[in-house]
């Protein structure tokens, strides 16, 4: 595992210096790691992709149980250190590197069972629904995000936090709060909070989700009118709108943070 030390000295060695531009607040508390790990709920058996492994403090906590990871780091300078860390530290493990964008990844080297990340606070809930649709062997997860973006990850209908995050990855299954993260395991010390959540895919939707999700965004972009109006651009007209919810068995008269991921689900099945 690796200490805040060994971190600093790696990151000296690189020249590194974590830039905002790419979300890069590494972790150095071990103990940190260790809950982080225990928290996604891994198994011998789970092959977990991490998105930007850093300097592989987590990657180094993921092969504690797995003894396979794949990571993807957007960052060359890191993703040409990170093999020799984990070789240092763990030489029998097989680490499965990529270095790419992952908003740009559509295919892995293996099929990944879990997603664990630190993921980049400026792109995190693109980047978890991206890996959600692209990867279907993903059945869960545990990821590291900006405490404002978990609870609204985290949100039941009618909460001040619900909104499209929340129904998005809903759509794949159950997410929840997994526990607050202090500033101070951070390095360099980052000007928010941090929360872990968990999530679980455990929906076989056969209802396309370019539609659900078009239904959501519209729904949400108008989130203080009735669903009535809201979805009125969406329908092609108010009156079609109408149609449509009452087909679906909701209210015209309802407010989008008012449905549950259900419900938009047979809205747009009724499209």
């Amino acid at each position: 595992m690796l200490g805040a030390a060994e971190i600093r000295q790696l990151a000296e060695k690189l020249e590194i210096r974590p830039t905002k531009k790419l979300g890069q607040n590494f972790v150095i508390d071990p103990n940190t790691i260790h809950r982080i790990v225990a928290a996604a709920h891994l198994d011998p058996t789970d092959v977990p992709v991490e998105i930007g492994p850093g300097l592989g403090s987590l990657t180094l906590g993921l092969f504690e149980v797995t003894p396979k990871v794949i990571a993807v780091e957007v960052d060359e300078r890191l993703a040409q250190e990170l093999p020799e860390t984990i070789k240092r530290h763990k030489p029998q493990a097989e680490l499965e590197l990529v270095i790419a964008d992952a908003l740009r990844v559509t295919e892995l080297p293996s099929q990944p069972t879990a997603l664990v990340a630190n993921l980049p606070y400026n792109i995190s809930v693109p980047v978890l629904l991206h890996f959600m649709e692209q990867f279907p062997t993903i059945r869960k997860g545990l990821v590291m995000v900006q405490a404002e973006v978990a609870h609204r990850l985290a949100a039941s209908p009618g909460s001040k936090d619900y909104g499209a995050p929340s129904l998005k990855l809903a759509y794949y299954g159950p997410a929840r709060l997994a526990g607050n993260v202090p500033r101070s395991i951070f390095w360099p010390i980052p000007g928010v909070d941090s929360a872990l959540v968990f999530f679980e895919r455990t929906r076989e939707n056969f209802t396309d989700r370019k539609a659900v999700f078009s239904a959501i965004d519209a729904g949400f972009g108008m989130r203080r009118k009735t669903l009535r109006q809201a979805l009125a651009g969406w329908a092609g007209s108010a009156a079609k709108a109408e149609e449509i919810l009452v087909a679906a068995n909701v209210s015209p008269s309802l407010r989008a943070e008012e449905l549950s991921i259900e419900d938009f689900i047979r809205i747009a099945s009724h499209k």
